[in-house]
């Protein structure tokens, strides 16, 4: 699975921004779709994640209220909604594809759950 990650820009601070994940090629039957970010000279975080089969979604605190996940079975596809932008969502965020058994939810926090990685789209949230 080769996944597609866009909708990354640079913003002002309190701007929304609108990311998007797809597979390219043949696409699998997923668990669970997350989206994790890194940003400079930090380690790579968890940010959203979703069960693809009944859609409970799952935040890391930095960002529940203000970001939203949600997924389009027919495409394949999840989306990262972004508002209320802060200068610490400055990041490269990825997406990634979750084959595996169910799990807790917060489980899906563990990058090692993940299977599959998009290549990272840069958000720039400027002050």
């Amino acid at each position: 699975v080769q996944l597609q990650a866009s909708g990354g820009g640079l913003v002002q601070v309190g701007d929304s921004l609108r990311l998007s994940c797809a597979p390219s090629g043949r696409s699998f039957g997923y668990y669970a779709m997350g989206w994790f970010r890194q940003a400079p000279g930090k380690e790579r975080e968890f940010v959203a994640a979703i069960v693809w089969r009944d859609g409970r979604t799952h935040y890391a605190d930095s960002v529940k209220g203000r970001f939203t996940v949600s997924r389009d079975k027919i495409g394949d596809t999840v989306n990262l909604q972004m508002n209320s932008l802060k200068p610490e969502d400055t990041a490269v965020y990825y997406c990634a594809a979750d084959l595996g058994r169910p799990a807790p939810i917060a489980a899906l926090r563990l990058m090692s759950r993940y299977d599959y990685w998009g290549q990272g789209t840069q958000v720039t949230v400027s002050s």
